[in-house]
């Protein structure tokens, strides 16, 4: 069955409702420039009054190693999500720095966007669309025809899915997760349940 993971998340009540609703994977975002920031203090609080089997993602775009370790040793991170230009070579050694799994995401526009993701030595990888200026959480959908080449034990799809066009994706991608955000909120950093919920009813 497909896992889900449901991004931006920075309140303790729409954690849980995730949690309750069935999502394998809850994002907090470390990125200050995203509007769906969460502070370190703010996210350990939330993360320490969750169920362990829900998996933790914490989201970096374009930061260094001893920064991104000191925030997944102090809030429990369990996956490490990486959404900015980080290289190979900077994988290599946040392995090496952390024993945690890793996300590397890659924003599409066309295929050579995603030609030299296995020089990536990731767990996994996340295909999300292109906008330029933002890392996630565009609301809009690339070309899934794009994500049919790539390893789906490992695929995160993300980009513009909702409860309409999540089952679509499902069947025509068979990603190992999907990835949700903008489509189930109110407004950027609170969810709507009814979203949320339809969301999930539609991908599992």
């Amino acid at each position: 069955m497909t896992k889900i993971k449901i991004c931006g998340t920075t309140n303790y009540k729409d954690a849980m409702n995730a949690v309750n609703l069935g999502a394998d994977y809850l994002g907090f975002n470390f990125y200050k420039q995203s509007p769906r920031y969460i502070k370190e203090q703010n996210a350990k609080i939330i993360i320490e009054k969750l169920p362990q089997k829900t998996k933790k993602v914490g989201i970096f775009v374009n930061e260094d190693i001893s920064k991104i370790k000191r925030t997944v040793n102090f809030c429990n991170i369990d996956v490490i999500q990486l959404s900015g230009e980080e290289n190979p070579q900077f994988i290599m050694d946040l392995k090496k720095a952390l024993p945690n799994k890793v996300i590397k995401s890659f924003r599409v526009k066309k295929i050579s966007g995603i030609k030299n993701i296995n020089k990536y030595k990731t767990d996994y990888v996340m295909l999300d669309s292109f906008k330029k200026g933002l890392y996630g959480g565009t609301g809009t959908a690339f070309d899934w025809r794009l994500a049919k080449n790539a390893d789906k034990k490992r695929l995160f799809l993300s980009g513009g899915l909702n409860s309409l066009n999540v089952k679509l994706a499902i069947h025509e991608i068979k990603p190992y997760a999907v990835d949700v955000c903008s489509s189930i909120e109110h407004y950027p950093g609170k969810k709507d349940f009814e979203k949320m919920k339809e969301f999930i009813e539609a991908a599992k």
